[in-house]
C-alpha cells in the first residue's frame, strides 16, 4: 500500500524537508529544502561537513576586514555553501535565512539578502532557485516587499503566527509564507494545560485560516506549513500548498501507511464569506491587530531570539576557525 508520505504528495501538498542534512534530504526526495542557523549549526559539528566549513572560511579570511567581518563573510558563504549542495539533491528551491538579528531593519535586512543572492550567483546558482529568509516582523514584511517588486527575489517569511502577518506578506507579493504550526501548539498547551486533537489544534486552525484567506481573495502566495509537533497536525492539513517537515516526521510517513484524505481545497475556500483586510500600507493597524494576539507576539520574540542565539553560537564556532 502507499505510504502516508506519498499519498501527503498526492494531495497536492508539496512536500519540503526542513534539514540541513544531505543524506536526509536525498532518502524522502521533497521538491525543496529550507533551512536556517539552527539546522546549519547542528549539521556543522559532523565531520561529514568539514569541508564546506573550510571552504567557507578560506572565503572568510579572504574577504579581510576585522575578524567580525570575516566571521560575518564566512557565515554567508557558509549557509550558500550548503544552500548550492542542497539545490545538488533537490530539484526545486532552498530556503537561506537572514541573519534574525536584523529583523527590525528593513534597509539591512535587503543589503543581506542582495549579498547572499550574489554568492549564490557567483557560485553557479541562480537566484531562481532561492529563497530569502526573513522573519515576519513589520520590517521584515517592507524588506521582502522591496525585494520581490525591486529585485525580483523570492521570499519566505517566516517566524509568522498570525493571519495579520499572513496578510500583510500576501499584499508585500511575498513567494511563501511559513505559518509555525507546532509553536503555536505549544504556546495552547502550556497556556491553558491541556492537549488538542488534531482536529482541534490551534496552529492546525491557524493555517488553515490563512490558507483559505488566500485562496478567497486570490493570492498566490504559498502558505507553507512548517513546524510540526506530530504527523496529526501534517495529515489534517493535506492538500495545504507546502508543507516542510522534520526528519522525524517525514521517517514516521514514509513507515505508515494511513490514509491521509485532502482536507484543504482552493475551490471551496472560494467560496467561504470572509472580509478582506489591509496592513502592508496600514502600520498603525498591522502593529495594534498583531499587538492584540499575545500568543503571536511571544512566539516571534521567541523565535527571533533562539534563531539570533543560534547564529551566534555558530559565528563563534567559525570565529575560532578564523583565527586559527
Amino acid at each position: 500500500m502507499t505510504s502516508s508520505l506519498e499519498q501527503l504528495k498526492a494531495t497536492g501538498t508539496v512536500v519540503v524537508c526542513d534539514s540541513g542534512d544531505f543524506a536526509t534530504i536525498g532518502k524522502y526526495k521533497p521538491q525543496d529544502a529550507t533551512t536556517n542557523p539552527s539546522l546549519i549549526l547542528a549539521a556543522s559539528k559532523k565531520p561529514e561537513y568539514a569541508a564546506l566549513i573550510d571552504a567557507a572560511v578560506a572565503y572568510g579570511k579572504k574577504s579581510g576586514g576585522s575578524i567580525d567581518e570575516q566571521v560575518e563573510a564566512t557565515l554567508d558563504r557558509l549557509l550558500v555553501e550548503f544552500g548550492r549542495k542542497i539545490l545538488e539533491i533537490i530539484p526545486g528551491k532552498v530556503s537561506t535565512e537572514v541573519d534574525a538579528k536584523l529583523s527590525f531593519n528593513t534597509q539591512a535586512s535587503v543589503d543581506k539578502a542582495l549579498k547572499i543572492i550574489k554568492l549564490y550567483e557567483e557560485n553557479g546558482v541562480s537566484k531562481d532557485r532561492v529563497l530569502i529568509k526573513i522573519a515576519s516582523t513589520y520590517e521584515g514584511i517592507k524588506a521582502a516587499h522591496i525585494l520581490q517588486t525591486k529585485h525580483g527575489i523570492n521570499c519566505n517569511l517566516t517566524l509568522l503566527f498570525s493571519p495579520v502577518q499572513a496578510i500583510a506578506a500576501a499584499e508585500a507579493g511575498a513567494f511563501l509564507i511559513s505559518p509555525f504550526v507546532g509553536r503555536i501548539l505549544d504556546w495552547y498547551k502550556a497556556a491553558h494545560k491541556r492537549d488538542y486533537a488534531a482536529t482541534e489544534d490551534p496552529g492546525v486552525k491557524s493555517v488553515q485560516t490563512i490558507y483559505n484567506y488566500y485562496k478567497k481573495h486570490g493570492y498566490k502566495t504559498i502558505v507553507m506549513g512548517a513546524s510540526f509537533r506530530n504527523t496529526g497536525e501534517i495529515t489534517e492539513l493535506a492538500g495545504c500548498d507546502y508543507l516542510t517537515i522534520s526528519p522525524n516526521l517525514l521517517e514516521e510517513l514514509y513507515n505508515s501507511t494511513t490514509p491521509v484524505p485532502k482536507k484543504l481545497d482552493a475551490a471551496s475556500a472560494a467560496n467561504l464569506d470572509i472580509p478582506k483586510k489591509e496592513y502592508l500600507h496600514n502600520e498603525a493597524d498591522f502593529r495594534f491587530d498583531f499587538n492584540e494576539e499575545a500568543m503571536a507576539v511571544e512566539k516571534l520574540r521567541e523565535g527571533i531570539s533562539k534563531f539570533a542565539a543560534d547564529a551566534i553560537t555558530l559565528k563563534n564556532l567559525l570565529a575560532e576557525k578564523v583565527k586559527a
